[in-house]
C-alpha cells in the first residue's frame, strides 16, 4: 500500500542520521566544546540565520511546532520531548497513530502550555540541542526566550502564523538536523504519491472545494497555507470563489453564520472541532447546503484517524488521507452535476 511505500523511506533515513550523528564524535581523550564544534546546520528562519552545533552524542531535539515531531520521525529522528497539538495522547507518544511506532522503544516527554504560556523551565531540564518550532503562532517573545534555552528553528521569513505548508515545514526540519538532502526525497516522494492520485482522479481538476470547519459557536474556511485545503489544491480541486473574498485571519477565514453558504462548493469537506460526526452531519445550517442535501459533502469523523491526519500535514499522515480521503472525495464528486 501506499503508506507502507513512503515509510520505507524511514530505516534508510535512520541510518543516514547514525553516520551523521557519528561522525560528530570528537576524537579520543579530546573533548570539543560548544564553539569548538563544527555546526551541523545553519538555518534561515524569520528570526534570523540560526546556526545548530553538532552534538557530542545523539541529538536531543524538542519538537515544539504543530507536526515537527512528525517530521524528525519521518526523518529517523526521535524527539525527546513532544507538544501535542492534537491530543494524540500518551498512548501514541503525542503524535499520530501512523507515526507512533517509529519512536521504536523510546517515549517522549509531552509537554503542555500552563496559562497560555510554555514551562520554560521543563525545557531546560530536558537540556535539547535543537528546539523545532516551524509550524506555530511565531511569537518573537518566544522565540527569544527559547533560543536562550537552545537554537530554536522557525519557519522562514514571510510565513503566516500556523500556515507553513509540509513541504516547506518537511525541508526546514530536514536542514535543522543536517538531512537536507534526505528531507528532499521524501518530498519528493510524497509529491509523487499526490500527482499519481491527482492522476487517477482527473474528475477533481477544476471542482469547487471548501475546506470548511465547525468549532465553538463558528464556522471558518482553511486558506492556501494550510495543510487542509493545500492537499485538496493539489489533487486538482479549487477554492469556491466566495471564500476568496472573505477577510483572512493567518491559515483560515472566519465564516459567520450569515456566511455559511460559501461552504456550498461542488465538493466541500467539513472537519469539525468540538463536534461529533451526528452533531456535524444535523447542524441546520449546514445541512441547508445544496452540496450536504446532494450528497456531494465530505463529513470527517472527529474520532477516526482520518481527521487527525488530514489536520497534521505532515509527509507521514498525507499517505494516510490519499488512501482514506481520496476515495471519499471521489464518491463526492461523482454526484456533481455535469
Amino acid at each position: 500500500m501506499l503508506r507502507t511505500g513512503l515509510r520505507a523511506f524511514a530505516p534508510v533515513v535512520a541510518l543516514s542520521t547514525l553516520v551523521v550523528l557519528g561522525g560528530c564524535s570528537s576524537p579520543a581523550g579530546e573533548e570539543a566544546t560548544t564553539d569548538e564544534r563544527a555546526p551541523l546546520a545553519t538555518v534561515d528562519t524569520m528570526f534570523g540565520e540560526i546556526e545548530v552545533p553538532a552534538p557530542e552524542g545523539g541529538l536531543r531535539v524538542v519538537a515544539l511546532g504543530w507536526s515537527d515531531a512528525e517530521m524528525a520521525l519521518a526523518l529517523g529522528v526521535t524527539p525527546i520531548a513532544v507538544f501535542d497539538w492534537q491530543s494524540f495522547g500518551a498512548e501514541n507518544k503525542g503524535v499520530g497513530p501512523w507515526a507512533t511506532d517509529l519512536f521504536g522503544d523510546e517515549t517522549p516527554e509531552i509537554l503542555e502550555r500552563a496559562d497560555e504560556s510554555l514551562n520554560y523551565e521543563q525545557l531546560e531540564v530536558l537540556d535539547p540541542d535543537l528546539i523545532l518550532n516551524t509550524r506555530s503562532g511565531n511569537d518573537e517573545q518566544e522565540f527569544e526566550r527559547l533560543n536562550e534555552i537552545a537554537p530554536t528553528v522557525y519557519a522562514p521569513e514571510g510565513t503566516a502564523p500556523f500556515a507553513t505548508s509540509w513541504d516547506v515545514q518537511m525541508a526546514t526540519v530536514a536542514e535543522a538536523l543536517g538531512q537536507g538532502d534526505e528531507g528532499a526525497e521524501l518530498i519528493e516522494a510524497t509529491e509523487a504519491a499526490i500527482a499519481t492520485a491527482a492522476e487517477e482522479h482527473p474528475e477533481f481538476e477544476g471542482l469547487t472545494t471548501a475546506a470548511g470547519t465547525k468549532f465553538a459557536d463558528a464556522y471558518g474556511a482553511y486558506l492556501p497555507g494550510d495543510g487542509r485545503f493545500d492537499i485538496l489544491a493539489d489533487l486538482g480541486f479549487v477554492n469556491n470563489p466566495a471564500i476568496t473574498e472573505l477577510e483572512p485571519s493567518g491559515f483560515y477565514a472566519a465564516v459567520s453564520a450569515e456566511q455559511v453558504s460559501v461552504l456550498d462548493a461542488d465538493v466541500p469537506v467539513i472537519y469539525p472541532i468540538g463536534f461529533t460526526l451526528d452533531e456535524t452531519q444535523s447542524d441546520p445550517l449546514l445541512a441547508s447546503l445544496s452540496a450536504v442535501q446532494d450528497g456531494r459533502a465530505v463529513f470527517l469523523d472527529p474520532d477516526a484517524d482520518l481527521s487527525g491526519a488530514y489536520a497534521a500535514a505532515s509527509t507521514l499522515s498525507i499517505e494516510v488521507v490519499l488512501e482514506e480521503l481520496v476515495p471519499m472525495l471521489a464518491d463526492a464528486a461523482a454526484k456533481v452535476a455535469p
